[in-house]
């Protein structure tokens, strides 16, 4: 059976000598945060992913959700009491806003947290954080009153919260969609449609579901100009606030689904069921955005959980699996054979996992810690910083981990042989659950495409330069610390690749918008490694100053430097194979009629 403990002193090293989050000044919610009351949230956190949540992922695939003649849904074993649990411990609230019920912290802490409950149950952690998503979206585009109904409650956890988007005939193309809003005399609208692949849609977790749903009012513009949000709860509330009548929606069926067995993904049936608008008439996937970015840097977030309980079990298993003699002599003399540790390919895969998930880290708190100054920061100028960057690196992260992330998870079991290949050894649910991610919340070739051909381009390219500008001003600041030097080189090769790529993207994607097409998942991938390979130099630097001065664990730094080493030297050369066929063009690409295929 698989195990899992949290990362949590390579958590505080990317919060504390990365980015330098407690005390930081002029960031409401950090400035009184102390190293010790960050420790302490991240130690339970983790005692709670390790000791509640994952002895319940493995029971969560088996049995799955079951759907009852009613509509209702029953969550696997457990659930309902790791939910009361994570909702009497306020972690759902953790860094939402004060005025609702929330604790006020930093949106990079709950970020943290988040990655250790996806890790250890990511079907479990989806319902939590689909609420999440929906209360960014009443915050930002809801009436006072909306605000007021729903935030306490799904902050609080006794209410949680869904996204309906996609429909049978249309996913990311939403201006297909068909689900109507009937306008009534009260203001309420009456949303008939159906919407599918809705995680969390039902479930017997909490007292009330708040479900977002996209939808056309009568008469409309066709389609994305025409589409509104709605919020549509399960239970109509009542004069007092609480769940009062059923409403009109129903979950038709649960989809028999690849992975994550224990979150009910629901075909939700609407039946004239009553909502009301949120934010004005026809500027739904505005508001919808906002809930939609915040998803994705979560799945993003499920890539690296996946892959790093992945790479624990892979360590754990090739440490303990005896298997031929190393190439070097035998290091095991007392035993039959070595343990499978000491073979370099094992290593390679090792390594490779270890690397992505220790970089993953770091960007991925770097990025929720812009997202922080672009919501928080006093001085305008840091904000719109933060926005850009949150910006550009919202479909990098989503797109490349959970590429990477289901990468890692096969690679983990390949390091287990025939044993991956088996149930009761975990890792063939790891990888069946780790496939989801590279497909919602836009699947990946979308986040490439929303990339190349508008984030790259964005308000002149301002976010690309200033990225650029950021990562050249660290390796010229540090270009005589010879401890960076090797990590330093390959990151300006990197770059260098990168520059090329969008010099070659400028000069070819309008003589042929197929050109762009082509090269977009390669341009999210080098822009990817470029974006890791910052953040692996910066957390090298800080690991190296860390060690000089007698700080930390001694031995955790020198294991963090040698791991920068190796994503310099084996990892970050892949920038040029992307160059390479980026620049090849689409060509050879598109070269065959439809008929040929």
């Amino acid at each position: 059976m698989p195990t899992y403990a949290a990362p949590v002193a390579d958590t505080l090293f990317v919060l504390n000598e990365v980015i330098g989050l407690p005390g930081q000044a002029g960031l409401p919610g950090a400035s009184d945060l102390t190293a010790d009351v960050v420790e302490a949230i991240l130690t339970e956190a983790g005692r709670i992913a390790s000791d509640v949540l994952q002895p319940l992922n493995q029971i969560g695939d088996r049995e799955g959700c079951t759907r009852h003649a009613d509509g209702s849904v029953t969550t696997p074993a457990g659930f309902r009491e790791a939910y009361a649990l994570f909702r009497e411990g306020g972690w759902g609230g953790l860094s939402a806003s004060e005025a609702f019920g929330g604790q006020g912290l930093p949106h990079v802490i709950g970020t943290a947290v988040n990655e250790f409950f996806s890790a250890a149950n990511m079907a479990f952690a989806m319902y939590p954080g689909l609420t999440r998503g929906a209360v960014a979206a009443i915050e930002s585009h809801g009436s006072d009153e909306q605000k007021a109904l729903y935030l306490p409650k799904m902050i609080e956890g006794s209410w949680t919260g869904t996204m309906n988007l996609t429909e049978p005939h249309c996913g990311t193309d939403l201006g297909l969609l068909r689900t109507m809003a009937v306008p009534a005399e009260d203001g309420s609208f009456r949303v008939t449609g159906q919407k599918i692949f809705i995680s969390a849609g039902e479930h017997d977790l909490a007292e009330n579901i708040v479900h977002l749903v996209l939808a056309r009012i009568e008469g409309a513009p066709a389609g994305v100009k025409g589409i509104s949000l709605f919020v549509v709860p399960k239970f109509l509330p009542d004069a007092d606030g609480n769940p009062g009548a059923r409403n009109a929606l129903s979950c038709g069926a649960i989809e028999e689904k690849m992975g994550i067995h224990g979150n009910a993904t629901c075909v939700m049936n609407y039946d004239g069921a009553v909502g009301w608008l949120v934010g004005e008439a026809n500027s739904g996937l505005k508001a919808m955005f906002t809930m939609m970015n915040e998803a994705r840097l979560g799945v993003g977030l499920q890539g690296l959980a996946v892959s790093e309980i992945a790479y624990q079990n892979a360590v754990t298993y090739a440490r303990d699996r005896l298997q031929g003699r190393s190439l070097t002599g035998r290091k095991a003399p007392d035993k039959p054979a070595d343990p499978l540790i000491v073979h370099p390919d094992i290593r390679r895969m090792l390594m490779t996992m270890r690397a992505f998930n220790e970089g993953g880290r770091a960007l991925i708190l770097w990025t929720a810690f812009q997202g922080d100054l672009a919501h928080r920061a006093a001085d305008m100028g840091v904000r719109q910083d933060g926005d850009d960057w949150m910006g550009l690196m919202t479909p990098i992260i989503k797109g490349v981990l959970t590429d990477k992330g289901f990468e890692n998870a096969v690679m983990a079991q390949q390091v287990y042989g025939g044993h991956g290949y088996i149930r009761e050894w975990g890792m063939e649910q790891f990888v069946r659950d780790a496939r989801i991610a590279q497909i919602y919340e836009g699947a990946n070739g979308i986040q490439a495409l929303d990339l190349v051909g508008r984030k790259l381009t964005l308000n002149n390219g301002r976010a690309v330069q200033d990225f650029l500008r950021l990562a050249a001003g660290f390796c010229e600041e540090h270009a005589n610390d010879e401890r960076l030097a090797p990590l330093l080189k390959s990151l300006k090769r990197g770059m260098g690749d990168l520059r090329q790529a969008l010099g070659w993207l400028m000069e070819n994607a309008k003589v042929d918008p197929d050109n762009a097409g082509a090269a977009s998942n390669d341009m999210m991938h080098l822009f990817g490694l470029v974006a890791l390979g910052y953040v692996w130099a910066v957390s090298a630097q800080a690991a190296g100053n860390a060690l000089e001065e007698g700080r930390g664990d001694a031995d955790f730094m020198r294991a963090k430097l040698a791991t920068a080493r190796f994503f310099a030297d084996r990892i970050m050369p892949e920038t040029g194979a992307h160059l390479a066929r980026i620049a090849s063009g689409a060509g050879s690409l598109m070269a065959l009629d439809a008929e040929a295929f």
